[in-house]
C-alpha cells in the first residue's frame, strides 16, 4: 500500500496523512490515531526518501555510538535502548546507530548533521563541560541528553534522575543506623552521574561529621568483575567498612560474590545498598538477601527521551528544558544497624 491508497481509503488528503504519520501538531489527535491505526493494520510504511522530500524530515533518531576494545557496552545501554526503541517503533520513528571510535566522535557528529539522514540525536553518558553538547548547539541539530553535564553556560534539553539526592538518602539511612565506615563503589567518575552520586554520599556523611576515606572509595565501569575486585579490597582490608553503597545491581553481583569468598554475610557483617535501574534480568529481590535499593527504571528514561525527541522533531517542544526525576529508596533485608 502506498500513501495515495492509504489517503483514499481514509478519505483524507495525502498531505494530512503524511503530517499525521509524522506527528505534526496541527493534525488532531483523533486523526493521528485513525491514520496510524490504519497504517498499522494495512502494513503501510512510508518510503524514507519520499517522506524526506514531502516533509523535510527523515523519521529517524540517531545515536553516535563509541566502539572499540576500550569501550564496554554494558547492560544499562541495552535496557535504555529498549525503552527508546519501543517508543520510537510505536510512533513511526526509526533508530540509526553511527559507530565511531572515541577519538572520532566529534567528527561523526558533524557528518551525521551534514548528511541530514536523522532528525535528532540523543547523547548518553554526559561529562562535565561536555564538548558534544556544545557542538550540537553549534550545528543546530536537535538533541536530548540522557543525564546532565556541568559547567555549560547555556540551557540544554535533558532527562536525568536525582543521583545526588538518591545517594544522599541512602548514605543518610546507613548513618542513622550507626554506620561510620561507609564505602562507595561508584561508576566512572569522569561521567557526571557518578560525580553527583559521590557528591550525595559526601554531603550526607558531612551531616554526621564523617568523611569518605580514600581507601573506602572505588570508581570504575559498572561491571560484575569491577564490583568483585573493589569488594575484595574493601572487605578484605584491616578496616572493613560496615556498609557499602554501589552504583548498579551489576556491581552488587560482584560484591555479593566477594563477600561469599571471604566468608561474610549480609547484613550481619556489612550492609549493602545498590542503585537499581530496574533491569528485566536482575531483580533486587532475587539476591540471597533482598537488596535495599535506590530505584529508577532506565527503560522508562529511554522511552521519555524518545518521546521528547519526537516532540522536538514535530516542533511541539522548542525551548530547551531539563527534567530531573526523583528516585525512590526501597528498604529490604540487606541493611541493618552497624555490627558492634
Amino acid at each position: 500500500m502506498n500513501l495515495k491508497q492509504l489517503a483514499d481509503m481514509l478519505a483524507l488528503s495525502q498531505t494530512t496523512v503524511s503530517r499525521a504519520l509524522n506527528g505534526y501538531p496541527e493534525v488532531s489527535e483523533d486523526t493521528r490515531r485513525r491514520v496510524r491505526d490504519a497504517a498499522s493494520r494495512h502494513g503501510y510504511r512510508p518510503n524514507p526518501s519520499a517522506r524526506r522530500l514531502a516533509t523535510g524530515k527523515a523519521g529517524m533518531i540517531g545515536y553516535v555510538m563509541p566502539t572499540g576494545a576500550s569501550v564496554d557496552i554494558d547492560p544499562h545501554f541495552g535496557e535504555f535502548l529498549s525503552g527508546l526503541g519501543d517508543y520510537a517503533r510505536s510512533h513511526e520513528l526509526d533508530l540509526a546507530l553511527s559507530p565511531t571510535t572515541v577519538e572520532d566522535e566529534m567528527t561523526t557528529y558533524r557528518r551525521v548533521a551534514a548528511n541530514k539522514q536523522v532528525d535528532a540525536v540523543y547523547v548518553s553518558a554526559p561529562r562535565p563541560d561536555d564538548a558534544r553538547i556544545r557542538l550540537l548547539e553549534q550545528l543546530g541539530l536537535r538533541y536530548i541528553v540522557h543525564g546532565r553535564s556541568e559547567g555549560l553556560d547555556f540551557d540544554y534539553p535533558h532527562v536525568d534522575i536525582d543521583n545526588e539526592g538518591a545517594f544522599h538518602d541512602a548514605t543518610k539511612l546507613l548513618a542513622q543506623l550507626g554506620h561510620r565506615r561507609i564505602a562507595l563503589v561508584n561508576g566512572d567518575e569522569r561521567e557526571t552521574f557518578a560525580i553527583h552520586r559521590l557528591r550525595g554520599v559526601k554531603r550526607a556523611l558531612a551531616g554526621f561529621g564523617l568523611t569518605l576515606e580514600p581507601r573506602q572509595h572505588d570508581s570504575a565501569q559498572m561491571t560484575e568483575e569491577n564490583g568483585f575486585r573493589a569488594a575484595i579490597t574493601l572487605l578484605g582490608g584491616p578496616e572493613r567498612p560496615t556498609a557499602i553503597i554501589c552504583s548498579s545491581l551489576v556491581q552488587a553481583l560482584g560484591i555479593v560474590r566477594a563477600a561469599r569468598e571471604l566468608g561474610l554475610s549480609l547484613p550481619a557483617d556489612f550492609s549493602l545498598i545498590s542503585h537499581d535501574d530496574v533491569f528485566s534480568f536482575i531483580r533486587p529481590e532475587g539476591f540471597p538477601v533482598p537488596l535495599t535499593t535506590t530505584r529508577s527504571p532506565i527503560r522508562a528514561a529511554g522511552a521519555r527521551v524518545a518521546e521528547r525527541l519526537a516532540a522536538r522533531i514535530a516542533g511541539i517542544e522548542t525551548e530547551p528544558h531539563g527534567e530531573v526525576w526523583k528516585v525512590d529508596l526501597v528498604v529490604r533485608g540487606s541493611v541493618a544497624p552497624a555490627p558492634r
